[in-house]
């Protein structure tokens, strides 16, 4: 079950990626709501916020190493649903990100809200970050300290 959520999630991410990259030139910005939410093509070749730009294979080697962990965990763990839902998600942002890094040589980003901050981001990131959330709200409600 949950190897078809992470999968469904990475399809997701790859089709919204495929289609920015073929209907936005690199570094156009379309206003969705103008100066609230723009869709901004851009390639990131760094990690969160360009950080790390062009080290690919530390990016490559901790995202391999996030899905064995999460796979373990997802398969192994007494757990609660809801934590193995969050897991997942990480999996999946992260599997997406990788087959960027892995296919292409950078991320595609493309989310671009300009009310918050001056980073664009795309859908596995949000998957990782809401994943990150919701399985630290779980482990800060059940008080378990894995």
């Amino acid at each position: 079950m949950f190897e078809l959520i992470i999968a469904v999630l990475i399809i997701i991410d790859q089709i919204s990626k495929k289609y920015v990259q073929s209907s936005i030139r690199l570094g156009e910005s379309v206003p969705v709501i103008n100066d609230f939410f723009h869709i901004t093509y851009v390639e990131n070749r760094g990690a969160a916020f360009g950080l790390l730009q062009d080290k690919q294979y530390v990016f490559i080697v901790i995202a391999i190493l996030v899905v064995i962990g999460g796979i373990i965990y997802i398969h192994k763990s007494k757990e609660k649903k809801i934590s193995k839902i969050a897991v997942a998600m990480i999996l999946a942002g992260a599997v997406g990100n990788l087959i960027d890094r892995i296919y292409l040589g950078y991320v595609v980003d493309f989310f671009d809200f300009r009310f918050i901050w001056n980073y664009v981001f795309n859908f596995a990131d949000v998957l990782v970050v809401v994943g990150t959330f919701i399985l630290c709200v779980y482990l800060l409600i059940t008080g378990k300290e894995q």
